[in-house]
Formats: structure tokens, sequence, C-alpha cells
């Protein structure tokens, strides 16, 4: 009485042919990734050791936002500036400028160290937090850990020289997607060209982002910039054209120029060269399943997840979808129930499974309307 189902799905098709074998970015390290299907569209040295520099500022900013999400700090909280924040003010590192004795928000140290790259307000957050910045500097390893930063070690809270501050491109790049996914009210604030901090004892201060993609038409919003002798220049970055969302690190820059040029030429190559697919929408009833012995004939069913695949555009004819079960579904069935697979294929290799649901209650037919559905079907077989 059960058979196998089978629905194939062609996504699109496309005939012409390129090649991106040639593609290179001239960084010592770099890694490139479609947000939404998680695909990595380029990397080069991407688990090499790195200074992460100012990109370390990321990952203070997330325990703040962990932070504030659980309730246990707030935005208009105060933290006392103690000497050693303050020094970092007054010693050439890029600063927010705050004051011994001052009391500054948590939301204006945020920003000074989102927008300004303020050393010394990551130390003032860092000891408002955890009391020292040591200690915080543990809560942010222990957060690496939690995001399979398997490569990361954080030994201050601004990035600035220490050897036991390490990290690669692609722990970079988990921190930067988990930022984003996360805290997306408070990743705004990483587009923000310029902030302004009324200090103590003298005018406000206006200071720009230096994250150059910003000033370029490219859609980014975000995310750090850092540099270190040693290392020389680094950016995190990401762009969001028409609700695609693409991440680039890299490091080892040779310049300023070049650090804009080519991290804006890596996530060109990813917007030109590959298209992101949206083979199912979350929640959404697309499939129907033969349903036997129910008081309805089929069920719909509807994946929970949105499932993205990222495809390079001259191989789109090759991305197929099939919807598998053993069917029809003998009722009852319950709501929420998984009752089929979704297979999704590109080139002949599986490439993902997930699950589907039935969207409602289907309830079993009495006795009697079983017996005859069986007997129809001893007659007249699947019709």
């Amino acid at each position: 009485m059960f058979k196998k189902i089978f629905v194939f799905v062609v996504l699109s098709l496309c005939c012409v042919e390129f090649t991106f074998a040639d593609f290179d970015v001239k960084a010592r390290s770099a890694i490139l990734q479609d947000y939404h299907s998680g695909e990595i569209l380029y990397e080069k040295d991407a688990d090499q050791s790195i200074y992460p520099a100012s990109m370390t500022k990321i990952m203070t900013a997330i325990i703040a936002f962990d932070l504030i999400k659980s309730g246990d700090i707030k935005l208009d909280e105060k933290f006392i500036i103690s000497e050693k924040a303050w020094r970092l003010s007054t010693s050439g590192y890029s600063s927010m400028f705050i004051m011994v004795g001052d009391e500054v928000t948590v939301e204006n140290l945020l920003k000074g160290i989102i927008i300004a790259s303020g050393n010394d307000a990551c130390v003032a957050l860092a000891e408002g937090i955890a009391g020292t910045e040591e200690e915080f500097a543990i809560l942010m390893t222990a957060k690496a850990v939690e995001l399979d930063m398997e490569n990361t070690n954080f030994a201050n809270s601004s990035g600035i020289n220490n050897s036991e501050n390490h990290s690669t491109v692609r722990d970079i790049l988990k921190m930067s997607k988990y930022l984003i996914k996360e805290h997306p009210k408070f990743y705004k604030w990483f587009a923000e060209k310029e902030f302004t901090w009324d200090r103590t004892g003298g005018d406000p201060i206006t200071q720009g982002n230096r994250n150059p993609l910003l000033y370029k038409n490219l859609g980014a919003d975000g995310i750090k910039t850092g540099y270190l002798a040693v290392e020389k220049y680094s950016l995190a970055s990401s762009i969001n054209r028409n609700g695609r969302r693409l991440i680039a690190v890299g490091s080892g820059f040779e310049s300023k120029k070049a650090r804009s040029r080519e991290s804006s030429k890596l996530l060109t190559y990813g917007l030109t060269n590959y298209d992101l697919v949206h083979i199912v929408k979350a929640n959404t009833p697309n499939y129907k399943i033969d349903v036997w012995l129910g008081k309805q004939d089929f069920v719909k069913a509807y994946s929970n997840e949105d499932i993205y695949k990222t495809i390079k555009k001259a191989k789109k004819k090759l991305l197929k979808v099939y919807v598998k079960y053993d069917g029809p579904i003998e009722a009852p069935i319950n709501k929420d129930e998984k009752i089929a697979i979704l297979k999704v294929v590109y080139d002949d290799e599986l490439v993902g499974e997930y699950d589907l649901l039935a969207s409602e209650e289907i309830k079993k037919v009495n006795f009697l309307s079983g017996v005859i559905k069986s007997l129809n079907f001893l007659i007249w077989g699947d019709v």
C-alpha cells in the first residue's frame, strides 16, 4: 500500500560558464561568507593565526550586548572612569577622550568603541562589567569558545599590543555573524559614520567611523577596522544589498588604501559571481503530502527554518530539490510531526537534508470509512 514519493524541482536555469580560479585578494589571510546560506565563497589562509587588533572590539561589544539582552546591565547605566582607562586616551591610541572620575553611560562607551574605536572606552566598559580588564578578557575568551572560535584567545578588550591576543579571519567571521544575527538592533550602530562625545572639561569631540567602506556605494553597514604594526591593516566588513548579506574578513593588508580596495573587491566578487537562492521560506506550508485513512486526503508540509543555497551564476541549473517520504502517510498525524524530508542536490551531490513537518492535525476516519477506503484501494488501486 505504501510507496516512495519523489517531487523533483529545478530552481532556475543558466547556460553561461565562467571561471574564477584566478581571483585573489592581496592580504595575508581573508575569507568571504554568504550570511544567509553560510556558504564560504572565498578563503585564503583563513586559519592562519593573526593579531586581531581593533577587530577585538567586536567581541567587547558582544559581551555588553549579551548582558543588556539578559537584563544584567542597562544602556543608561553609568561606569566610573579609572586612571588606567584615561591613560589610554593620552598615549596616542585611538580614543574617546574620557577623563578620570567621569561617569559615562554604557551606551556612550559602546558608541565610543564602535564608532570612534576608543581604547579608553574599551577598558572603562571592561572594568565596569567585570571589575578588571583581565577578568573581562576571560569572559571574551569563554564567549569565543561558545562560538566555536577554535583558534582565538583574548588577552584584553581593545586589541592593542599583546602577544596572547590572537585569532584567525575564520574566527573573526564567526564572531561577526553572531553579532549581526543576535543583536540586529545594536548592529545598526556599526553603520553610523560619526560620534560626538560631550566630554568633561572641554568642547564636544566629533569623530568619524574608521571603516572606509561606509563611505562607498556598496551597501556596507559594518563592521570594524584594525591596525597593528606587526599585523598591518585589517578589516571585518559586511554589506547588505537587496536583502542579501555578505561578510568578509581580511588581515595583513599593506596599507589603508589596499585595505579599502581589496575588501571592496572581495565583497563585489561575492555579489557578482554568485546568486543566493531562497529555497524554502520558514513556516510556510508549500508541499502537499498524501494521507491514508485520514479525514483529509493530503496535508501541507513546511520547514521550520529558512533554507538558502549560494550557487555560482553559471551553475544554477545544477541545483535541484526533492521531497521524499514513504506514503501516503497514515493518519492520525499530529501537527508539527515530521512527515517528509527535503533533499537539496547540487551537481548530483546531496548538499542538505531538512525535515518537513505537518502544518495541521489530521484525524483518522472512523472504522466504517476506513473499511470502505481500503476496499476501494484493493479494487481501484491508488486513484
